[in-house]
């Protein structure tokens, strides 16, 4: 049975860890694992941008880091949990999207020397955007922002990158199209532990963006997710669970929220009504207030010429 600790609602609470940067301490999830969750709140001052998970995984011969973070800052901060954990170096970043919290502290571990992993659309996404990303992230963090210098990773991968470091393989794999371009997961298959970044959400409701394809997102996490049957899943937000949450927290709201949007679409309704479709059943989810009618809109835009 996987212990989490006390997972309570974390959208309100604006730091649980105030002596770091940090959002959340690192905590073992399983033996060699490690994760610090983040709010599962929009990035604020007070979270310091840390809304997403930073796991690293401790092999026995070096460490790997999932998530660089969304500033030089989150970065160094992590790596000082991790030098309190271990003495083994860090020899490996993987960014599981091209978002600027999956990514914008890459310039710290590139300063130290270790090699920053990504799918390649995720660097085109994060070199398309990463202006945008910095200029906000200086907005909101304000000196919590300072070191961060925008780059992209040093290495790409297409499909699947297989990594046999200490006790663990490590299957660095792209399932398909999902949440954002060249969204990434991270398999490790002896333990059952899926590191599944922002393909699959439980405690926050999934963000929809416009040119997200949530039909593929479906097929995707049907036929390449749920196969791997995981025992364990990191989501990209929100603390450790199982493969039933995340399926019933992320196909199992796409799926609602196609079926109304779908009904909206046959009775003649418009872009302007799509956006208040009843949404209660998730209404409890983390982010509610700020996604839902904006989630209605992107999926009836979608929805509209299918």
């Amino acid at each position: 049975m996987l212990q989490v600790g006390a997972a309570v609602a974390s959208e309100d609470i604006p730091d649980q860890y105030p002596q770091s940067v940090l959002y959340s301490k690192p905590y073992e999830v399983i033996p060699g694992i490690w994760s610090s969750i983040g709010a599962t709140a929009p990035p604020t001052y007070e979270n310091a941008g840390h809304n997403n998970n930073l796991t690293f995984i401790v092999t026995g011969d070096g460490v790997v880091v999932v998530n660089s973070g969304a500033s030089y800052k989150l970065a160094e901060a992590l790596h000082s949990e991790i030098k309190a954990v271990t003495d083994q170096p860090v020899k490996l970043v993987i960014n599981e999207n091209g978002q600027g919290h999956a990514m914008l502290g890459n310039n710290y571990w590139i300063e130290q020397g270790v090699p920053v992993l990504a799918h390649v659309d995720a660097a085109a996404e994060f070199e398309h955007d990463m202006a945008g990303a910095w200029t906000a992230l200086k907005s909101y963090a304000k000196e919590n922002a300072e070191g961060t210098d925008p780059m992209g990773p040093t290495e790409t991968f297409e499909e699947e990158k297989i990594i046999t470091m200490g006790d663990f393989e490590i299957h660095v794999m792209h399932l398909g199209p999902a949440h954002s371009p060249g969204d990434t997961q991270v398999w490790l298959p002896e333990q059952g532990f899926l590191i599944a970044g922002d393909i699959a959400f439980s405690e926050r409701m999934p963000p929809i963006f416009s040119g997200t394809c949530t039909s593929c997102w479906i097929e995707t996490f049907e036929t390449k997710l749920v196969p791997l049957d995981p025992s364990f899943v990191i989501p990209g937000h929100g603390h450790p669970t199982n493969l039933e949450k995340v399926t019933r927290g992320t196909t199992g709201y796409l799926k609602y929220l196609r079926g109304k949007i779908g009904e909206h679409i046959e009775t003649g309704g418009d872009l302007a009504q799509a956006y208040y479709v009843d949404q209660s059943p998730y209404e409890t989810l983390d982010t509610f207030e700020e996604l839902a009618t904006k989630n209605a809109g992107v999926v009836y835009e979608e929805m509209e010429f299918e």
